[in-house]
């Protein structure tokens, strides 16, 4: 490894390759029109929306943790045809593929990992698209291969220690691994709909041990006397976001240190993306509110993403996260619930194993080598895991 790699040199302003595809880099995607990149993003995946995006930047969500837009625009002619979400990192906070090993052995061994370059949506363990391409593109495969190659050459420019795409679509984790990025596998857990009538249905699937769980959970906190209320964005009053937004920080606080995201930014995706936000609210009867669950619809999954609560009542948080999320996602004819990142208890209540990926670029090629190495053996491993939750399904038909 290199012990003498220089400081970063500035972001370059433009960077053209292929000929035919200009890849320009934006700091503020501000500068961007949102009629423009949402042509790109489309309204499956609302992480990836102009509003969602634009907001992280406008409502300082981002600089106080470390992240810096560098983001890449394909352009044919005048015409947006690409665009890769991309981020200057000074640190690994909020990304959920956890690489912090990989620094440290960097470090001693004399390089300087960070900054570092990310493709991802900031705080969000969700996978999605990444290599954007607009929809009447002509090649679409051009432009992906565009994106990554300036990407990369990016990296080499800046001599940084690497690059990251982290929790790409099928579609891009293959574009990624053509152009020689290593892929790392992780895993989460999903419920998936099966076309259930009602959430009796669901627990009808379910074996008799894990039906009477559920249904024994449940009891106790209408035991409790807690009302639920689901609301969406444009039904979201200022208390209504004030006091979930105190739920939150207490959850951050408790856990992590200081929120990620601020009040201000939720308040903007309520009214800039009202159909998709959701907050999943639970109150006392007849009094004051004691927990609430944020979420975002796509165009066939429910994405749970952050709660928080002012009193322990226990299985408040299976109640308010999973049972009352699991519900609306069979009212409304939605596929999946994406509850989050981690969570080893939610096999128990329906919830299945998935597989994950990232895809890196190391610039070193020492380095590059010790950590294919490692993923080979982490990979095996993650298989292992996931094949073993799985012989333990909470469902019926699953021998």
């Amino acid at each position: 490894m290199d012990q003498r790699t220089p400081a970063p040199a500035a972001v370059p302003e433009a960077h053209s390759q292929p000929p035919d595809v200009d890849i320009r880099v934006t700091a503020a995607l501000a500068g961007v029109a949102a009629a423009d990149w949402n042509r790109l993003a489309g309204d499956a995946y609302p992480f990836l929306r102009h509003e969602f995006l634009g907001a992280l930047e406008e409502f300082d969500c981002l600089a106080p943790q470390g992240w810096k837009p560098v983001h890449l625009l394909a352009y044919a002619g005048d015409r947006l045809a690409g665009a890769l979400p991309l981020y200057l990192k000074s640190n690994s906070i909020g990304e959920f593929v956890f690489d912090w090993s990989w620094a440290d052995a960097y470090e001693r061994a004399g390089g300087r990992y960070y900054p570092k370059l990310v493709s991802a949506i900031p705080f969000v363990p969700a996978t999605g698209p990444r290599l954007l391409v607009a929809p009447d593109a002509g090649d679409p495969g051009a432009v992906r291969d565009a994106l990554v190659d300036a990407a990369v050459h990016l990296g080499e420019q800046m001599q940084l220690s690497s690059l990251h795409c982290l929790f790409p679509s099928e579609v891009d984790r293959v574009v990624l691994g053509r152009h020689g990025l290593l892929l790392r596998m992780g895993c989460q857990y999903h419920w998936h709909n099966e076309g259930y009538a009602d959430f009796d249905d669901f627990l009808g699937a379910l074996t008799s041990k894990r039906r009477k769980q559920i249904r024994r959970e449940r009891r106790e906190v209408s035991a409790a006397g807690i009302e639920f209320e689901i609301l969406p964005g444009d039904a979201i009053d200022a208390r209504q976001w004030r006091t979930f937004y105190e739920f939150y920080c207490s959850t951050f606080h408790r856990r992590w240190g200081e929120p990620r995201l601020t009040l201000a930014f939720f308040q903007a995706l309520g009214r800039r993306l009202p159909a998709e936000t959701l907050l999943f609210l639970a109150r006392e009867r007849g009094g004051d509110y004691v927990a609430g669950a944020f979420a975002l619809r796509g165009a066939d999954t429910l994405y749970g993403r952050h709660w928080g609560c002012s009193a322990q009542v226990p299985f408040l948080h299976f109640e308010l996260c999973y049972y009352r999320t699991i519900e609306y996602c069979i009212e409304q004819g939605l596929a999946r619930l994406d509850a989050g990142a981690q969570g080893e208890h939610k096999i128990a209540r329906g919830f299945r194993p998935v597989r994950t990926w990232s895809a890196h670029w190391l610039r070193d090629d020492g380095f590059r080598s010790a950590v294919a190495d490692f993923l080979d053996r982490e990979t095996r491993m993650i298989d292992a895991y996931v094949a073993d939750l799985d012989s333990h399904s909470p469902y019926r038909d699953s021998g």
